[in-house]
């Protein structure tokens, strides 16, 4: 999906993949990361955010929760991390970094509230009434006030399977009435997902009706209750190009994800302010009827995986095309359609979602100087590796 676009725009990752593979400084199964250029991604996107009054939390599942990541967009000034899960925040908290957003696509368990309250995280996204009594009567333990979020839909809303919650908006009211009552919590804000997708046809990032409930429900809030929402929260294609968009929608926060490293839909059709910065490393397995089998274990299931360079080093090596394993399959293996070197190194370029493989991540500095070093190797869940 993004291969031709990062050998074209940063040419130097896809040498830099051969040179480490081949020394053997990196593993099959390795998504290398120039931090350099993430770094200068995110500084852009923050840059642009700020000409906009917008603030911005960012994510590290796309790229394996990566703390190293992850301090260094501390230092840019963001407002901390969006953890997407329970389990992202406790290994993100145990490496000190700054907790931004937590509980939007998996709410918070039960017995897990006051480890997540103790970091205090700037907001809590709730689902349900119950959820806010938990972290109502946890804040109240620790004699701290929380603020929260509510995640609003409509029937006409788009949500992804698997991610379903949050309050209708023809019962706001009354879940709002309830949970005001409740002591040592404050509803400072709403959200939703995903509120602007990649449109092909038009090629623009344009809002979806999510936008459009989360205004409703806004006026519906603050119209009813003495409350002044702050953060109107509008996730998904947070990037340069539009948080323009974000701002004329109403929103005053995104999070940026996929753009930190190039990689969104939109990146794959233009050439975006910021540059692709991370690509797959695998190695050729073993030959079979006239087609190859490298290393797998990096497969998301929405990756759109094309092509992969192979060879020996970037000048030599040959495209070849990729078949995707079966969604019923472990990808032991990838595909490739072409017989090749047992022992040549793969390289690939598509979307994913590091924290759901198997993978390595290798932090790499002074790509763009040609001089890559190996600053760091972490696991798929930002555990560094020895």
């Amino acid at each position: 999906m993004f291969l031709d676009k990062t050998v074209r725009r940063n040419e130097n990752i896809v040498k830099a993949a051969f040179e480490l593979h081949q020394k053997g400084l990196i593993d099959p199964d390795t998504y290398v990361l120039d931090i350099d250029t993430l770094l200068e991604n995110a500084k852009n996107i923050k840059n642009e955010a700020d000409r906009y009054g917008i603030k911005l939390y960012y994510m590290t599942k796309q790229i394996g929760r990566n703390p190293m990541v992850a301090k260094e967009l501390d230092k840019l000034g963001y407002e901390g991390a969006v953890v997407v899960d329970f389990k992202e925040a406790m290994g993100l908290i145990d490496n000190h970094i700054n907790i931004g957003h937590v509980g939007h696509l998996v709410q918070i368990p039960a017995n897990i509230i006051e480890d997540i309250l103790k970091a205090k995280p700037k907001i809590i996204t709730v689902y349900s009434v119950e959820k806010a009594k938990q972290i109502s009567q946890a804040a109240q333990r620790l004699e701290l006030t929380q603020n929260i979020m509510l995640r609003v839909l409509d029937e006409e809303d788009m949500l992804y399977p698997a991610q379903y919650g949050g309050f209708y908006i023809n019962e706001l009211l009354q879940k709002v009435s309830e949970i005001i009552s409740l002591p040592n919590i404050n509803i400072t804000g709403i959200t939703s997902f995903p509120c602007f997708l990649y449109d092909e046809e038009e090629n623009n990032i344009i809002p979806t009706h999510n936008v459009v409930t989360l205004n409703k429900a806004k006026k519906l809030i603050e119209e009813n209750f003495n409350i002044k929402l702050t953060e109107i929260n509008m996730p998904s294609a947070t990037s340069v190009v539009n948080m323009k968009g974000i701002a004329l929608q109403g929103g005053t926060h995104g999070e940026p994800g996929h753009a930190l490293t190039g990689t969104t839909p939109y990146h794959a059709y233009n050439d975006a302010e910021e540059i692709p910065c991370m690509v797959y490393v695998s190695e050729v397995s073993h030959n079979l009827k006239g087609e190859s089998y490298c290393f797998g274990g990096g497969y998301y299931r929405r990756s759109h995986m094309e092509n992969a360079l192979v060879g020996k080093n970037f000048h030599e090596a040959i495209k070849v095309k990729v078949e995707e394993p079966s969604l019923e399959s472990i990808d032991y293996h990838f595909t490739l359609k072409s017989n090749t070197n047992v022992g040549d190194t793969v390289v690939m370029a598509f979307r994913t979602q590091i924290f759901v493989t198997r993978s390595h991540v290798a932090i790499v500095k002074g790509i763009s100087k040609n001089t890559p070093e190996v600053i760091g190797i972490y696991d798929s869940q930002g555990r560094k590796i020895k």
